[in-house]
C-alpha cells in the first residue's frame, strides 16, 4: 500500500526474456503491492523467467497485439483490487526508478493519469531516439493537441499510470488491439475530463528494447491521426464515435479476492 492505496504494476510482455528481470529488480517493491506480467505468446523464455521471479503471470496462447495485451493487464489489475495501475514495459526502455514520483502524483493528486514523457526533459535525441521518430513524435503531438484541445508534451510514451476510476469508466474494449490503443486511450481520458500529468523520463534505446519498424510506424501514425480526428468530431458533437461513448464496452474484471 502507498498512502492507503493498492498499487499494481503491469508489464505487457512480448519476447522480453533478456530484460524483464533487470526491469523487475529496479521496481520499488516497498511501494508496489503486485507486479503482473501478461505474456503475449512470446517465443522466448519470458514466461519461465517471470514465474521464476514469482511474478503474477498470465499467458496468451495466441498473440493478441499490444492493445489486446493491455486490456488483459488492466482487467487483471482491477480484479486484484488496484487503486493505481502503472504500465511499465519489461524491455527496460523506461526506468522503474520514477515509479515513486509517478504513483505519488495520483495517490496525492492532483492527477488521474500520469505519463512519463521522453520529450519533456529535452533529452530524447541524446537518449537514442531515432531522428525520424522524434520528428514524427513532435508533429503528431502538435496535431493531437490541436484536435483534442490539450497541451501534452508527448502522446507516444509507453510509461503510464492510471487511477482506478479512469480504467473503470473508459470504453477500453472498443479500442484497437494494435499499437494505436495507447492513443485511443489518451483521447478517451481527455474527452472524459480526467486530468493528465507528465513527468520527465529519460529515453533509452538499445538492441533489446522493443520498437516497431518503419512500416508499422507509418500505420501507427495514420491510426493516431484518425483517432485524433474522431476525438475532435466527437467533442464538437458533429460525429459520435463509440470509443468515446459512456455506453461503450468497458473492462469487466472479476470481483477482487478477499484479503
Amino acid at each position: 500500500m502507498f498512502h492507503g492505496q493498492k498499487i499494481v504494476v503491469v508489464m505487457p510482455a512480448y519476447n522480453a526474456a533478456k530484460t524483464i528481470e533487470k526491469t523487475y529488480r529496479e521496481i520499488p517493491l516497498d511501494l508496489v503491492d503486485e507486479v503482473v506480467v501478461t505474456d503475449d505468446a512470446s517465443s522466448d523464455e519470458t514466461v519461465e523467467i517471470a514465474r521464476r521471479l514469482g511474478l503474477h503471470t498470465l499467458v496468451h496462447q495466441t498473440n493478441r497485439g499490444y492493445g489486446g495485451n493491455q486490456k488483459t493487464c488492466y482487467t487483471e489489475a482491477l480484479h486484484l483490487g488496484a487503486d493505481v495501475v502503472v504500465m511499465l514495459h519489461p524491455d527496460y526502455q523506461y526506468t522503474p526508478k520514477l515509479l515513486p514520483a509517478i504513483i505519488g502524483l495520483i495517490t496525492d493528486g492532483p492527477f488521474d493519469a500520469v505519463l512519463g514523457s521522453r520529450v519533456l526533459g529535452g533529452r530524447a535525441l541524446s537518449g537514442g531516439m531515432p531522428l525520424y521518430k522524434y520528428v514524427a513524435n513532435r508533429g503528431l503531438t502538435a496535431i493531437q493537441n490541436l484536435l483534442c484541445g490539450a497541451k501534452l508534451s508527448e502522446y507516444h510514451t509507453g510509461y503510464r499510470a492510471f487511477s482506478r476510476p479512469v480504467l473503470e469508466s473508459l470504453a477500453l474494449l472498443e479500442n484497437s488491439d494494435d499499437f494505436v490503443f495507447d492513443n485511443q486511450m489518451l483521447a478517451q481520458i481527455l474527452l472524459a475530463g480526467f486530468e493528465i500529468g507528465e513527468i520527465s523520463c529519460p529515453a533509452a534505446y538499445f538492441e533489446e528494447a522493443s520498437s516497431i519498424n518503419f512500416t508499422r510506424s507509418t500505420r501507427y501514425g495514420l491510426g493516431v491521426l484518425l483517432t485524433s480526428l474522431q476525438a475532435f468530431l466527437h467533442r464538437k458533437n458533429w460525429v459520435r464515435s463509440t470509443i468515446f461513448e459512456p455506453t461503450g464496452r468497458r473492462l469487466e474484471p472479476r470481483k477482487p479476492s478477499a484479503t
